[in-house]
């Protein structure tokens, strides 16, 4: 059987939504699987609402369009508000559990992991990097694409002019992996 995923990552402009759902896509694409990548952006970049989906497929990828998806990374409330009701069941959710109630979490009819991004983050040393933590999660959980493959594309969704970051963002998604074990 082929592989096959599709998730939304949502959350607040300006908590990197876009740029993981990117990494994640280019992950893919270097794991020699077929990708879309389709950003969603609200009224204001930040502070405004974000998402973004992304398919990866063995095969030919039919639509990048998502209804019901199979799994879904909510970095705030209003994502998982929003986007929780329409993961398919036994989906997988990430949840960054920093800023939202894990109370609220389907645990019933889906596969839910919550992970304090922020906190690890600040562990880490840059509360930004959340979003790292969280996809570094996501790759545990999901198990299709390396966590190592995510961490060597840091290079190709990093700008050069950030490129002594590339270094925490590898320690972040690590960290993130490993807060699923």
């Amino acid at each position: 059987m082929g592989v096959y995923n599709d998730t939304i990552i949502a959350g607040f402009g300006g908590q990197g939504v876009m740029l993981i759902g990117n990494l994640l896509a280019y992950a893919a694409m270097e794991s020699g699987l077929n990708v879309t990548y389709i950003p969603v952006y609200g009224p204001e970049m930040r502070g405004g609402t974000a998402n973004c989906t992304v398919v990866i497929s063995s095969d030919d990828i039919g639509s990048p369009i998502i209804k019901n998806p199979m799994s879904l990374i909510a970095m705030n409330r209003p994502s998982l508000d929003k986007f929780q009701p329409m993961v398919q069941d036994q989906g997988t959710v990430v949840i960054n559990s920093s800023l939202v109630d894990m109370e609220l979490a389907d645990k019933d009819r889906l596969k839910i992991y919550g992970v304090p991004a922020n906190e690890i983050a600040d562990r880490i040393g840059n509360t930004r990097m959340a979003n790292m933590v969280a996809l570094g999660a996501y790759t545990r959980a999901i198990g299709i694409i390396d966590l190592e493959v995510v961490q060597k594309c840091l290079e190709k969704v990093i700008s050069s002019h950030y490129s002594h970051l590339i270094p925490k963002n590898a320690e972040a998604l690590a960290a993130g992996a490993e807060a699923v074990k």
